[in-house]
């Protein structure tokens, strides 16, 4: 998948995309006091998107929601059934799990993180996002983390983390340490769905949530 991925990003010349937000966020991009704004004003733009063919049969774009200040940015796969019910990431029973990771185990608010997904719509079946759907939502995500601005990103899932870190390694093995992504601390772990299906994971996640939360503020858990 990631092969396939890279070639359609070169083809559609991200080398360019990057430039252009590094660019940004080099000269002054948004500031802390209107990101809030700047990112209501983001998720109004792609509110129709067309770009790939999720737009079919999806109820609506599902862009993000939380803190666009945050230091802390958590990105999953993508929407699933609940998600495209009501416009907001992550309020499903793997959305309820998320929650109680960050309030319970990390100890901070939902509200005080920015959370989205690698793509913006609902694939059919909550199946996996195809590579160009990955790459047609791919400008999105970075618009989005050149607002927010994290210090740390925590990719949850497969999809996410070898998306992030252009990898096919499998989540086990990218899992467990810090990876540099474009000046940002980037941490994997497991998608809290694949918790849910498996309790066994459950032990490796909080590891990571302690590493995430220690590389985030220096706080032992």
């Amino acid at each position: 998948m990631a092969r396939r991925y890279l070639r359609q990003r070169a083809e559609m010349g991200e080398r360019e995309l990057h430039g252009r937000a590094g660019r940004a966020k080099g000269a002054s991009s948004d500031s802390d006091s209107d990101a809030g704004e700047a990112m209501r004003l983001f998720c109004e733009s792609i509110a129709d998107c067309q770009k790939c063919r999720l737009a079919k049969e999806r109820t609506q774009v599902v862009c993000g929601s939380g803190n666009a200040k945050a230091g802390l940015m958590f990105v999953g796969e993508g929407p699933g059934r609940e998600e495209d019910k009501t416009g907001q990431p992550f309020v499903g029973a793997a959305g309820k799990l998320l929650t109680q990771i960050i309030e319970a185990g990390l100890q901070l608010r939902r509200d005080d993180v920015y959370i989205t997904n690698i793509v913006k719509c609902r694939p059919p079946d909550n199946r996996n996002p195809m590579p160009d759907e990955i790459v047609a939502c791919h400008p999105y995500l970075l618009r989005q983390i050149e607002i927010v601005k994290p210090k740390v990103i925590c990719a949850l899932g497969k999809v996410a983390a070898q998306t992030f870190l252009q990898s096919d390694e499998p989540i086990g093995k990218l899992r467990g340490r810090v990876h540099p992504y474009r000046d940002i601390k980037l941490i994997a772990t497991y998608h809290p769905a694949a918790l849910l299906r498996n309790a066994a994971l459950k032990r490796p996640t909080w590891e990571d949530m302690k590493l995430l939360r220690k590389e985030y503020d220096g706080v032992e858990l």
